[in-house]
């Protein structure tokens, strides 16, 4: 790289600069513009070696590497929002996943309970915790959870009509 390059190529960036920046204003906003030209001018920099001998020229070279910094941006743009639509997928499946009873019985049964033990056999059963953590959960101590837990299976017990031990 000569200074005579670093020469035209500073002149070159400074004439057309407003005009790059437009130019990827247009694409893609005010936003990311002013990054997206210094992308640009970084390349530039990096293939000075490339510079064409004519003002012309050298402006469209310019143009050229914004454009393919505008490509690079696009391509990342989209393996951003892929990433965040497989991100929002797994979470919407793991947020929608049937709850262990998978029975709407049970699940109407236990919406009929005290909203107390209502959600302590949600936490034991459906979040998979011990009693003493959903007590913890809940505020409560271990040993108020554990007489909760069994009026609620006595509760279910009697609103499902069966004899066997839920737990």
């Amino acid at each position: 790289m000569s200074r005579h390059d670093d020469a035209r190529l500073t002149r070159a960036l400074e004439s057309s600069a407003s005009a790059l920046l437009a130019y990827l204003e247009r694409r893609v906003g005010p936003d990311d513009a002013p990054d997206l030209l210094g992308e640009t001018m970084v390349v530039a920099w990096r293939r000075v070696a490339e510079l064409p001998g004519d003002a012309e020229r050298t402006r469209m070279w310019l143009f050229g590497i914004a454009r393919g910094t505008l490509l690079n941006h696009a391509r990342g743009q989209r393996r951003r929002w892929a990433l965040a639509d497989r991100i929002r997928l797994q979470v919407r499946e793991a947020a929608t996943a049937p709850p262990a009873d998978d029975g709407s019985e049970v699940r109407d049964a236990i919406d009929r309970l005290e909203p107390d033990l209502a959600e302590l056999i949600r936490l034991v059963h459906w979040e998979r915790l011990s009693i003493s953590d959903a007590a913890d959960v809940l505020g409560i101590p271990a040993s108020t959870a554990r007489g909760r837990y069994q009026r609620a299976k006595d509760a279910l017990r009697a609103a499902l009509g069966v004899g066997a031990s839920l737990a």
